[in-house]
């Protein structure tokens, strides 16, 4: 699935950020200003995913789900919380898009007869270096 398609079903309903201090650029406005964007998406009680989206992306991205099935995106490089919630929306279309898209099953593939060629010369020269190296007298 593409980002654009993900992108039309506007998931900006679902939803939920919050914001707090960050510890990323900005000098002593750091100090003052909740900059640093945290975008919550509570995938198993979406509205907007099928069923089956909504397995596809807790298997794919279990190891940033919370126990609850909660996906949360961090976002703190700008000094802007407009930019950094931004950000973090781009994350999450990315992300979502990536899990969504389908394994290519491999095709298994016999080898040429080239490369058969090929691992039987380079066994046959290792074979003559160590037969070179034994002793003259065996």
């Amino acid at each position: 699935m593409t980002i654009q398609e993900l992108y039309n079903r506007n998931f900006d309903s679902e939803f939920n950020f919050k914001t707090s201090k960050s510890s990323g650029p900005g000098g002593q406005h750091v100090n003052k200003v909740s900059s640093k964007v945290e975008l919550r998406f509570d995938i198993r009680h979406s509205q907007i995913l099928t069923d089956e989206e909504k397995e596809i992306i807790e298997g794919k991205l279990a190891h940033r789900l919370t126990s609850k099935g909660t996906l949360i995106i961090i976002a703190q490089l700008e000094r802007s919380q407009l930019r950094n919630k931004q950000i973090a929306i781009e994350k999450f279309y990315e992300m979502l898009s990536k899990a969504l898209q389908p394994v290519k099953k491999r095709k298994p593939t016999k080898p040429t007869r080239a490369s058969k060629e090929e691992r039987l010369e380079n066994k046959r020269k290792s074979s003559e270096k160590k037969a070179r190296r034994r002793n003259i007298f065996d």
